[in-house]
């Protein structure tokens, strides 16, 4: 699921440029392109988590999986600006509805199966952009259109999507209290808990954002990098927050998620540090991939830790977490721009450095060793017993 939502979004988002001058469009309508997408992912994710807790995620997905890649052939096929808004609104509103069930159906998956799994999902996401990305330099290259790329793409992505929706947990596993809900009269409260998480995933959202969208500018206006290798602060940032990602399960099942949440968030501040002192190229380099190795595991593990926390169900939980991340994806590059116009850009990404070090060392994730639903009635005992 994370795969292909992955490669949906980042084929869109690589064919940007050849968007742009096929439509002749101004960056005014590029942005506000973005706008739109953004805006309709974040509208329809208040809505999906009483839905699922109707229908259940596998439904959600079902139809979100196979919709999503037609309304990327439909972003391709758009003949002028108000098509093109409205097929990229729609792609955008589906996304959210994706985003926010695809991580409600992993926490599911995670309790059903007692072993966690989201680190290896949002590394799975993170595989999707380097694949889209190497796939739409080849396809540019070889002189594809914008069109064919889209229309192709949807076409092997909707039907992976078919597939794919046989192979989810039923949809009991998340509808109703099946996923752990807590009473009725809890439903719909905002506990202090899951707000504390929230705004730790914004401030989480607003670092990663600042790392990948102005990385490469710091580098190349403050350091004097040339563009082709201040450009690699992204991929340097991607390949190490994917490598880690890969084992970040098996790191928080065998230490915990309290201390590898902890030891992720120093080497963060550590590689933040090092990029934004280092006076060359490759030691800044190197520090956003420090970065991205430490950031890795704090976002799956937020996500883990809100599919736990008490007050509402469990995918009406993660889909408000997910507004709360994507709040930072719009306004961290936005802020980080307004802060470097008055301070500079070194100083404004220095200023970073406290704040992901109070979200390291403040934020409390429930260490909950996760046990199979149909293990015995005293294996939760057993497991806290030997914890202790």
């Amino acid at each position: 699921m994370f795969l292909l939502n992955g490669l949906t979004l980042s084929t869109s988002i690589a064919r940007q440029p050849s968007l742009k001058s096929a439509h002749h469009l101004s960056d005014g309508q590029v942005g506000l392109l973005g706008l739109l997408f953004a805006g309709a992912a974040i509208v329809a994710m208040q809505f999906v988590g009483p839905l699922v807790a109707r229908v259940g995620s596998r439904p959600v997905l079902r139809v979100s999986l196979v919709v999503m890649p037609l309304l990327l052939a439909l972003v391709g096929l758009a003949g002028g600006f108000g098509a093109l808004a409205a097929a990229n609104t729609a792609l955008g509103a589906v996304h959210g509805t994706t985003d926010a069930a695809m991580n409600a159906h992993a926490v599911a998956v995670e309790k059903r199966a007692g072993r966690r799994i989201l680190s290896g999902c949002h590394a799975a996401w993170s595989i999707s952009a380097v694949v889209a990305s190497l796939v739409t330099a080849g396809l540019s290259r070889a002189g594809v259109t914008l069109t064919a790329h889209f229309v192709g793409a949807a076409a092997v992505l909707a039907a992976a999507g078919l597939v794919l929706g046989r192979l989810l947990l039923p949809a009991a596993a998340d509808r109703g209290s099946g996923a752990g809900a807590p009473a009725r009269r809890d439903a719909g409260r905002w506990s202090a808990a899951f707000v504390a998480l929230g705004l730790t995933g914004t401030a989480l959202m607003v670092c990663e954002g600042a790392a990948l969208g102005w990385g490469p500018i710091f580098l190349h206006d403050a350091r004097g990098v040339p563009v082709g290798l201040a450009a690699t602060a992204v991929t340097a940032y991607a390949g190490g927050q994917t490598a880690v990602r890969v084992v970040g399960d098996r790191l928080a099942t065998r230490y915990g998620a309290p201390r590898v949440f902890r030891a992720g968030g120093l080497v963060a501040v550590a590689g933040l540090g090092a990029a934004v002192s280092a006076a060359g190229a490759v030691p800044a380099v190197a520090g956003f991939a420090v970065m991205g190795a430490g950031m890795s595991v704090l976002l799956p593990l937020a996500f883990s830790a809100v599919g736990r926390t008490g007050g509402v169900s469990a995918a009406t939980a993660v889909s408000r977490f997910t507004t709360f991340t994507y709040a930072g994806v719009l306004l961290g590059p936005a802020a980080v721009g307004w802060a470097a116009e008055l301070g500079g850009l070194t100083r404004t990404l220095a200023a970073l450095l406290p704040v992901l070090l109070a979200v390291t060392l403040l934020t409390r994730l429930p260490d909950p060793r996760p046990v199979p639903e149909d293990a015995p009635a005293d294996t939760g005992a057993a497991v806290a017993a030997g914890r202790r």
